[in-house]
Order: structure tokens, then C-alpha cells, then sequence
């Protein structure tokens, strides 16, 4: 048993708790409070004068499978072989000793949602991971966690590059379109089997991942940084009654209303970031404060390695600069990230029951000195400066 105890306690579901205590028994949160009773058997660690807080949650990276300080040899992030690839698993790419993972925990960062890159329509299957471990199996929370696609400039640029589709945005929606038919198709003679009136199709892995999404059991995660793109996804989500997710969202506060109405949630960014390309060209860090204005519920992403997993804290802090309140602002890289990514129940707060991913830092979570002192996953610490 672990307790934490004399912190100022940030749950992250309620009111934050002054000289609290967080215990931990077998890996999991057993009580939170001010005057929670600490058995004799407890190992005790004094976090006088600390923050004591969720663990952090990037709800979209590439930690693992784009290894940052290698070319070919440690990127496996696309497949740029064929534009349509939903049977793709990023959790069969990622190695568990990709330094990005050290640098996460010194940076607060515990959960990972790993993706797929953005050079196919349909790149694959994303995965969320702990962020310590030695084998990738044992670090996966939930995995498939989203279909990722995409729209826009890069799927136009890597197969216009080959003189094949997609070389206009009409054709990324096309493609997309037509997957998501023929998976509708299979989907229908899988039903038709189990009723009894047919014979089931020949197996087929990409459509089974197709299947997951038509069947709500996953959302289709599209990579949309200009406005169009976003309306183009949301267009094709109507379409076919699918769950969405926007991933990026640059431009996705020129058309927040409509995120809203049809309830969709986006993770965006990286924040810190330039005009790397010419859909980058309105990027603002005031772009939180819009979505939230308007009520759509928002996770902020480092997209690493574009931004480095250690500064998601940093990202979030640079959407305060821009307007956004400081409690949204850990919403998005804690409860509201667990809950885009359908793990609220289990990650995201300091509440009884729920996994021990716990950070403790030296003083406030947006003062930009401040420096993660001790990381524990499941109740076990795995980063101590």
C-alpha cells in the first residue's frame, strides 16, 4: 500500500484537496482526501509543498512507432504503399524502448494514444498504452482505440507524388467513402450468415476494422486541419452513421457550431508549432478558447515527434495564454482525454477505484519552472528526479 500524503491534491473531480492524501493499494486509487486514515503497513511518501495530480494523457502521438533519433529504420508510422489500409495495427510497430517513452514520464505524461500516420486515407488502428513497460502487450490499454484516416494535403501529396489516387481531396472522400461501403456490404452478409441465410464472406481483415467502426465499437479518428476537410468529415460521418473524432482541427473553431451540434469531439494541435504547410495557415493558440466557447468537447495532442512528448504540459499551458481557462486547460490532458478516448471511467482523475496514475510536481502545473518530481503507474513509481 502507498500513500501520498501532505500534497496539495488536484483530482480533477471536484475540488481540489489542500494537505490531502491519495491511497493506493494494488495498483489502483483506494481513497482521496483530507484526514484519510493511512494504515501502519502504507509506505508513505511526504509530498509536502507538491502537486499531486492525474497522470497526463496524449491523446494522439506517435511515441514508439516514429523513433525520433532514427530514419527508416525506427519509422513505421505509414504505409505509403496504398492509400486504403484500415487493417494496419500501430500497436504491431511500437517499441517499448523508443527514448520517447523516458521522456514521457519526465514530462507527466502516463497514457499514450498511438497512432497510425496521416499519408493514407485509411492508415490504421490506434492503440492506448502506458507509457512504462518493457513489452508492449503489457502496456496496452485498450486497443483498437479508433480508426485513423485522413484528409487534406497529405494523402494529395504522397500519391499525387506516384501519379495515383488520391490526388485531389475528391478523391481521399471517395476512397473513404468506398471503404466504408464495401464494409457495409460485409457487414451485411455477416449479419445475413448469423441469421441463417447465408453463408458468412471470406474473412477479410480490412474489413473488419471497417466493421468495428460501422458498428459504433470504435470511432473513425480523421486526421482535418482546414475547415473544409473538418466539414467533409463530419459530410461522410452523416453519411454513414459513424462515431467521429477530429484529429488537428486547426481550423476547427471556424466552424465550432457545427462540431457542436453533431456533438464531436477533437483533439488538437500540436499547439506549438508554425506554418509548416499551407493548411496551417490560420493556426492560433486561441483556437481552444473558441471550441470551448462554443461547447466542443477538445483533448490537446503533441503529435509526437512534432512537438516532444515532454511538452504536452507546455502545450496546454500555451492555450491559457490563449484564453482558455486553467481547469479546461487540465481537463483537456487529463479526464477530457480519458473521456474522448472511452477511458474516463478508468484514467484521467484521482477518484477511488480508478488506475494509480499519479504525478507529484515541485509547484503549479502551469508555472513554465515547474518540474515532475516522482511518476506512478498502476501504484508503481516508475520516474524519480
Amino acid at each position: 500500500m502507498l500513500a501520498l500524503v501532505n500534497g496539495y491534491v488536484v483530482t480533477m473531480a471536484g475540488k481540489d484537496i489542500p494537505n490531502g492524501t491519495v491511497l493506493v493499494e494494488n495498483g489502483k486509487i483506494k481513497e482521496v482526501g483530507a484526514g484519510v486514515i493511512v494504515p501502519d503497513k502504507a509506505q508513505v511518501v511526504d509530498a509536502s509543498g507538491k502537486i499531486i495530480m492525474p497522470g497526463l494523457i496524449d491523446a494522439h502521438c506517435h511515441v514508439g512507432i516514429m523513433e525520433e533519433i532514427y530514419r527508416i529504420e525506427g519509422n513505421d508510422t505509414n504505409e505509403i504503399t496504398d492509400p486504403v489500409t484500415p487493417h494496419l495495427r500501430a500497436v504491431d510497430a511500437v517499441n517499448p524502448e523508443d527514448l520517447a517513452f523516458q521522456d514521457a514520464l519526465a514530462g507527466g505524461v502516463t497514457t499514450v494514444c498511438v497512432a497510425p500516420g496521416s499519408a493514407n486515407v485509411i492508415g490504421g488502428e490506434m492503440a492506448v498504452l502506458k507509457t512504462a513497460g518493457n513489452v508492449v502487450d503489457r502496456m496496452v490499454i485498450k486497443h483498437p482505440v479508433g480508426l485513423k484516416a485522413a484528409l487534406g494535403e497529405n494523402p494529395k501529396r504522397v500519391y499525387g507524388e506516384q501519379k495515383k489516387a488520391p490526388y485531389t481531396r475528391m478523391a481521399s472522400a471517395a476512397l473513404l467513402r468506398s471503404t466504408l461501403a464495401r464494409g457495409q456490404d460485409y457487414l451485411r452478409k455477416l449479419e445475413q450468415a448469423a441469421a441463417g441465410k447465408g453463408d458468412p464472406p471470406e474473412r477479410d481483415l480490412q474489413m473488419e476494422s471497417v466493421v468495428r467502426v460501422l458498428r459504433g465499437e470504435i470511432p473513425l479518428r480523421v486526421h482535418a486541419h482546414r475547415a473544409d476537410d473538418i466539414m467533409t468529415a463530419l459530410r461522410i460521418a452523416r453519411e454513414f452513421n459513424v462515431r467521429l473524432v477530429v484529429e488537428h482541427a486547426t481550423e476547427g473553431y471556424k466552424v465550432a457550431g457545427e462540431l457542436a451540434a453533431e456533438k464531436v469531439p477533437v483533439v488538437i494541435g500540436p499547439i506549438i508549432s508554425h506554418r509548416a504547410k499551407v493548411e496551417l495557415k490560420d493556426i492560433t493558440i486561441e483556437a481552444a478558447r473558441k471550441l470551448a466557447e462554443e461547447g466542443v468537447a477538445f483533448a490537446i495532442m503533441t503529435d509526437h515527434p512534432v512537438v516532444p512528448i515532454r511538452y504536452l504540459g507546455f502545450s496546454a499551458a500555451l492555450t491559457v495564454r490563449g484564453g482558455l481557462n486553467e481547469e479546461q486547460a487540465m481537463r483537456a490532458v487529463t479526464i477530457d482525454a480519458a473521456r474522448i478516448l472511452g477511458l474516463n471511467k478508468r484514467l484521467g482523475s484521482l477518484e477511488p477505484g480508478k488506475d494509480a496514475d499519479i504525478i507529484v510536481l515541485d509547484r503549479d502545473f502551469f508555472d513554465v519552472r515547474s518540474r515532475v518530481e516522482r511518476v506512478y503507474i498502476n501504484g508503481r513509481l516508475v520516474y524519480n528526479s
